[in-house]
């Protein structure tokens, strides 16, 4: 695992000291070892966090005759079968590591080469004689990278704070991309919330020559034909093909030079790759949970009594309001280069923290919920097209006796939270109500806080799909397979982790294994209101049943309460009128409003406020502009009410 930067320069000189400082910035991601490569117009940026060959593979890497260079940031499983292909065409290896494998593979077979990869990557080539500039990014986007077109020249890296190192680069908020940010609580791709800085979006390449950038993709579902296309799996038929499949994924993410974890949450995901983690290990496991003690969220009775059956060297940590919480929110604000309003970002710090004090690589159970339909929102898509039928004024009725007979809660995400969501969405087009099942500010209440907003844009990011008629499920799975997987979940996870130099890698997102769910019957994965109904079935007799029927908890933090205890100090002291005055786009009144109205339990706003504490943390620490719109702010209503 590594992290990589770099610039063209083409016609203009740079200052040597913008390769070391950017180099630097990224350095928690790569502590073993930094190097820079410099060609006649291209400069190559590399910091290695080394796990497999420790003794070589020093980046960047460059070819025997000095013509092409690598900057290469991820893990390549299927390496040795690459380079056994490579070695029989001729090519010689001066190092065991995967980063060379990638560059002959590129000379050999040059932009085709990434479709014989299995595995987790980002990468930079640069070939001197062609004077030429490839960058890609792994089909799923499980390793981040970012570009900015300056001039003829293109900036890049594995997050904003190397290309931020340039000072040619303004430092803008992005008007559009922070409309989205507030609807869905991410930005999503190909935007960032710098204007002008952009993400390479999963499965992509990008090229650059002479001043001229190219992008195109080099890799889609291979399963993504017409549903009456499909291949009729039986249950008994699809079981065995993705038990065939997990084994061979984890058995690939097993390989490493250094020690390696699990985080265990108890759920169905991460106990199945313990599971066949345990299965294929020599030596015993570790692993690694977070626990919530006292609290109806807690997971620790599931995940102590995985870690005793499968006799792993087990570790948690509790998250509570006696921890410091306060200096690890602000420290998001560097490490994250973008704020991530995902309040599950807290115990991802906390557990990556602890894992790296006695591993370097863990496997982790992501994916699976996008690809065989574990969230709850892949339910309300459905359930909500009957109750569309419902005229409108008894759904205004019904939600009106939610607010007097269900009283705000302090859970976490209560029923009443949710019942009362769903119904809001209901009069939402269907894609945009499938965000906002897990979002936050409605188009009305970002028009109070934001005046001038132009819209939230997420039927537009729908219709770029070009999704093929189908099922909703399947509809609604390619969307957050393309969107809130790379740039939520994955991103969250990249950020968190790498703050403390650990590296995650995520099983379920071998690129097989998401060609077979997409080419799977909607009917195993959900029926009715059970989900993820196959993988279920699989780990039938080999997990027990109370972490096969429990529900689904997600991983975040009691937001709603703490904003009402202990993380209301950094709250008030973020979210200040004048901090607030200062950014002239955002209407204090509206804010203040919504805070109190949240401390006075008239409404649970807690991951509304989370995102806006964590966009400002993060606009201070990188003096991010906010620029006004050009209309005049128009003064917002007093009372703003967040959904919940």
């Amino acid at each position: 695992m590594c992290g990589i930067a770099g610039f063209t320069r083409l016609n203009r000189v740079v200052s040597r000291g913008v390769a070391h400082r950017i180099t630097q910035a990224i350095s928690h991601r790569g502590p073993d070892q930094q190097g820079i490569f410099e060609g006649s117009v291209a400069t190559l940026c590399a910091v290695r966090l080394k796990i497999i060959d420790l003794g070589g593979g020093d980046q960047p890497f460059v070819s025997g005759d000095g013509d092409t260079a690598i900057a290469f940031n991820g893990e390549i499983y299927n390496h040795q079968e690459i380079r056994r292909e490579l070695q029989a065409a001729g090519h010689r290896f001066r190092t065991h590591c995967d980063t060379e494998t990638v560059l002959h593979a590129f000379l050999e077979w040059d932009t085709a080469c990434f479709a014989k990869m299995r595995g987790m990557f980002a990468a930079a080539l640069w070939t001197e004689s062609r004077q030429r500039l490839v960058l890609v990014r792994d089909r799923l986007g499980i390793k981040p990278l970012y570009y900015y077109r300056h001039g003829d020249d293109v900036f890049f890296g594995s997050e904003l704070k190397a290309i931020l190192e340039h000072p040619e680069v303004p430092r803008q908020l992005d008007r559009e991309a922070l409309d989205s940010y507030l609807a869905v609580n991410y930005v999503p791709g190909p935007h960032t919330l710098i204007e002008g800085i952009k993400k390479v979006r999963p499965g992509h390449l990008l090229e650059w020559r002479n001043g001229k950038l190219w992008i195109e993709p080099w890799w889609q579902p291979a399963a993504s034909e017409n549903p009456g296309e499909k291949r009729k799996w039986s249950m008994d038929s699809a079981k065995e093909e993705l038990d065939r499949l997990l084994q061979e994924s984890v058995r690939e993410h097993l390989v490493s030079d250094v020690p390696l974890g699990v985080w265990a949450s108890g759920g169905l995901d991460s106990s199945t790759i313990l599971h066949y983690a345990a299965q294929q290990s020599s030596v015993r496991l570790k692993t690694f949970s977070v626990s919530f003690a006292g609290r109806s969220f807690d997971e620790s009775r599931y995940f102590r009594e995985i870690a005793r059956i499968y006799g792993t060297e087990h570790y948690e940590f509790d998250l509570n309001p006696d921890v410091e919480l306060r200096s690890a929110i602000e420290d998001f604000a560097y490490y994250s280069d973008e704020p991530g309003a995902d309040a599950g970002a807290l115990p991802v710090w906390y557990l990556s923290r602890m894992s790296r004090r006695h591993v370097t690589v863990a496997l982790s159970g992501e994916g699976a919920d996008e690809l065989f339909g574990g969230y709850l929102t892949y339910v309300a898509d459905q359930w909500v097209r009957p109750f569309r039928v419902v005229p409108g004024g008894l759904r205004r009725l019904m939600r009106g006796a939610l607010d007097r007979y269900l009283p705000v809660s302090d859970e976490k995400i209560g029923f009443e939270y949710k019942l009362k969501r769903w119904i809001e969405g209901s009069w939402l087009h269907p894609d945009e109500a499938h965000f906002f099942w897990n979002g936050t500010f409605s188009n009305q209440q970002r028009n109070r806080i934001l005046p001038g907003s132009n819209g939230n844009g997420l039927r537009k990011l729908v219709d770029g799909l070009e999704i093929k008629p189908g099922g909703v499920l399947d509809r609604y799975l390619q969307v957050d397979q393309n969107y809130y997987l790379p740039d939520d979940i994955l991103y969250k996870t990249d950020r968190m982790s790498m703050a403390h130099s650990l590296e995650v890698r995520p099983p379920f997102l071998d690129h097989r294994i998401v060609e077979f769910a997409a080419g799977l019957p909607e009917s195993l994965k959900i029926r009715g209101m059970k989900q993820k109904r196959l993988l279920k079935e699989l780990m039938r007799g080999k997990l027990p049943e109370c972490v096969l029927n429990r529900k689904k908890t997600g991983f975040d933090i009691p937001t709603h309460d703490w904003f009402r205890g202990t993380l209301r100090g950094l709250l008030m002291d973020t979210l200040t009128p004048e901090a607030i005055a200062a950014t002239g786009i955002f209407d204090a009144r509206a804010i203040q409003a919504l805070i109190r109205d949240h401390m006075e339990r008239r409404t649970n706003a807690g991951y509304h406020l989370w995102g806006l504490l964590t966009l400002f943390l993060w606009m201070r620490r990188w003096k991010v502009e906010a620029l006004p719109p050009e209309e005049a702010v128009r003064p917002a209503p007093v009372r703003v009410l967040a959904i919940g």
